[in-house]
């Protein structure tokens, strides 16, 4: 059996979606932060240990190193993706943790239900994929307004694949 331009044109996704964790301070500005931690430190550290309070000035340094260690483990947490892609026979979900492990979850998107909670003062609060008893939560780590924005993108390449 040969496949032709068209089977291949109908498998090619006409939605994906690359989802990842907002992060507000980029790399520069945890340089510039650490950078005035450690000043503000070495300043406050050198006025305790004129005055004879040699302690202080290690206290200090362990709060600016478990200030740095919380940052590493946050921008740790941000290499976690979600990759989504919707064609008219396949609906893909890659779900990579921050270690790198990744999972793939396929489903027909015919079989398919996207599901989503909802709070009436915050908006979307849970979204996820539902076919022949397996769910698969997506977007967790979206903020409200990307959670809607793409549960309403999502809902309707859903929908156009349903119709094709």
């Amino acid at each position: 059996m040969t496949e032709t331009n068209a089977d291949f044109a109908a498998d090619e996704p006409f939605f994906k979606a690359l989802l990842t964790p907002h992060r507000s301070l980029g790399r520069t500005g945890f340089m510039i932060l650490i950078g005035a931690l450690l000043a503000g430190w070495a300043v406050t550290g050198i006025f305790f240990l004129a005055h004879g309070a040699w302690p202080v000035f290690g206290f200090f340094g362990l709060d600016v190193l478990a200030i740095y260690v919380a940052f590493r483990l946050n921008y740790r947490a941000a290499r976690a993706r979600e990759e989504v892609s919707v064609s008219r026979t396949a609906l893909d979900i890659r779900k990579v943790a921050p270690s790198g492990k990744s999972e793939a979850h396929r489903f027909n998107p015919f079989w398919t239900r996207f599901s989503v909670a909802r709070h009436s003062e915050i908006g979307i609060t849970r979204m996820a994929v539902e076919a022949r008893g397996k769910t698969v939560p997506i977007g967790g780590f979206l903020n409200p307004d990307d959670r809607e924005s793409f549960a309403t993108a999502f809902s309707h390449a859903l929908s156009t694949a349903k119709m094709r």
